[in-house]
């Protein structure tokens, strides 16, 4: 008999209805009957988030933070609770806990917080007990005991906080996709599925809009050496490693390529050529919270330039205020934000040693006849700044031209 922990996390889509979370449960039996000491870490149902969010909409146009997470955790602690239910009808033991009454501490940043610790004591009393134990995920508390929750995907970051926490080798990821693939299947129908993959390849393409994981868990689990292994909750069949790279043989020079259509490009132009004053910009943007991807500076001419660069859409609200007055006081006075772009990339570890990357993607998108607007680039991705309608386009060239 094993006597081993092991940490999984359900999505949304896998406790969807009732019939899917008593499919959950029996899976769960089957690691538990085998002797292992069971951590599941659950989702809220279905589209649950998005309608209670749609409620609170219709109360007000900026509802606080505080009583967001107040109202978004609840969904969690439904799905705990109906899952601790299915598993002790089918015999099996199990105990349901909120993020509060296991005690996982964050930094207390409303609506994005970091999880700083999570206190076993609990858990491991239930496992004394031979239960299993359910934590609810995308949520915490802070030091004043304030329910906050970490961010949309947050119940992934929960799932691998957790599996540290406990020193679980693995935390088994499970979705309504098989693994991880090159490229997003329902648009791509030769996108191969990865065995295994890096933290950084999978890292960057998280946070380039590939849905499959949230980017923070990734990270956290790179932090720790948490092998994640995401799986479909529809079958039984091993899914993707998200490991270390010295630990995988054969690296692909391009192990996805993905686009994210969420973001906009502001562009100041005419500011003035001095110390500082790009500093000042970006600066004030991270003090609103405000994450800003491809930076594009032009070289200087007669003592101006121009800088252009991206964010979240979501985010612009927050941003304008601070462009329209930098705008005002280092440029020409005005700033043009452009909602029509995607961002397309090419990830993978393989082109530290492969020469020749960067031209093969400026070709397969030349060769459709897509201008690149903007570049940008680190050790394992190349991004481009391309029209938002030719995004699919972009991503069925890019994939033909790495991977076929």
């Amino acid at each position: 008999m094993s006597s081993r922990i092991v940490v999984q996390k359900y999505g949304g889509t896998s406790v969807g209805d009732t019939t899917k979370i008593q499919n959950v449960a029996r899976r769960i039996k089957k690691y538990h009957d085998e002797g292992n000491k069971v951590a599941v870490v659950v989702s809220a149902m279905g589209h649950t988030t998005d309608e209670l969010v749609d409620l609170a909409d219709k109360l007000s146009s900026n509802p606080p933070k505080r009583e967001m997470d107040m109202l978004l955790s609840t969904g969690e602690q439904v799905s705990i609770a109906l899952l601790a239910i299915a598993l002790n009808e089918i015999g099996v033991p199990a105990q349901s806990f909120t993020g509060s009454q296991v005690k996982i501490l964050t930094d207390g940043n409303f609506s994005n917080a970091k999880i700083e610790m999570i206190d076993r004591t609990r858990i491991d009393e239930a496992f004394g007990k031979g239960k299993v134990v359910i934590v609810a995920g995308f949520q915490g508390i802070d030091k004043e005991d304030n329910i906050v929750t970490l961010g949309r995907g947050g119940s992934d970051t929960s799932a691998v906080a957790l599996a540290a926490a406990l020193g679980a080798d693995e935390c088994e990821i499970y979705t309504d996709v098989d693994g991880v693939y090159t490229a997003d299947p329902r648009k791509i129908s030769t996108a191969k599925m990865h065995k295994q993959i890096t933290y950084e390849e999978m890292l960057e393409l998280a946070s380039l809009g590939a849905g499959v994981l949230h980017s923070r868990s990734v990270e956290l689990a790179m932090n720790y050496n948490v092998v994640i292994h995401v799986r479909s909750s529809f079958h039984e069949k091993s899914g993707t490693l998200v490991m270390s790279e010295d630990k995988i043989m054969e690296k692909m020079k391009v192990s996805g390529v993905t686009a994210k259509g969420d973001q906009a490009r502001i562009t100041i132009a005419d500011v003035k050529d001095k110390p500082g004053i790009a500093a000042d910009l970006f600066t004030k943007l991270a003090n609103k919270d405000v994450i800003v991807d491809v930076i594009v500076q032009s070289s200087p001419k007669d003592g101006i330039n121009t800088i252009s660069f991206t964010v979240a859409k979501k985010d612009i609200l927050a941003a304008k205020p601070i462009i329209d007055e930098y705008a005002k006081t280092n440029g020409n006075g005005t700033a043009e934000i452009d909602e029509n772009i995607s961002i397309v990339s090419a990830v993978g570890v393989g082109m530290k040693s492969h020469v020749g990357v960067a031209a093969t993607m400026f070709q397969a998108l030349a060769d459709q006849k897509i201008n690149i607007e903007m570049i940008s680039t680190s050790e394992i991705k190349i991004s481009c700044v391309i029209k938002q309608d030719q995004s699919e386009q972009a991503v069925k060239a890019l994939h033909t031209a790495f991977i076929g």
